[in-house]
């Protein structure tokens, strides 16, 4: 039996963004319990070359609406990306979490073979089949925003760990 794009897809990015709710709840109590500014860990980088915490939420949610909008032959969602605090964040993934739910599996009957066009027109201009516009390139980038957004928090002190991280399964 072969597993379906819904199923390699949705399920998995729901969990993750599920993890990230959690831990970005874990970000803010930490602060708060240390009297750290938010903004602290919101603006934190790995390396200073690197995008912040908020910027490393906003992607992962792009990415998993993007794909589950492609995959599904639906417009994808348009957000303003002016998520400040950890709030607005858990906002930001409960919203991409709700747009998920809204997807009807049977919509992506045969996205493995469709063609998805990312980047029209500028140099970076990239054609895929669905199967490895989902494998190669979607679930790579979804997840290393993902680690990211958790690596920053563990790196700046939040006791968060791999069970976190994975979210309920």
């Amino acid at each position: 039996m072969s597993i379906s794009m819904y199923a390699a897809s949705v399920p998995v990015f729901r969990q993750m963004l599920g993890s990230l709710v959690a831990i970005i709840g874990k970000a803010e109590a930490y602060a708060a319990e240390r009297k750290i500014e938010p903004t602290v860990l919101l603006q934190s980088r790995l390396f200073p070359d690197m995008l912040p915490l908020v910027r490393q939420v906003q992607i992962a949610c792009d990415f998993a609406t993007g794909v589950t909008a492609r995959l599904a032959g639906q417009d994808v969602p348009a957000y303003d990306d002016q998520e400040q605090g950890f709030e607005q964040l858990r906002d930001r993934l409960q919203r991409t979490l709700a747009f998920l739910d809204t997807v009807d599996a049977a919509r992506f009957d045969g996205s493995e073979d469709c063609e998805i066009l990312t980047r029209p027109g500028t140099p970076k201009e990239r054609r895929f089949s669905g199967q490895d516009y989902l494998l190669t390139y979607g679930l790579p980038q979804f997840f290393f925003h993902v680690t990211t957004a958790y690596a920053l928090l563990r790196h700046n002190g939040v006791e968060i760990g791999k069970r976190d991280y994975m979210g309920a399964y």
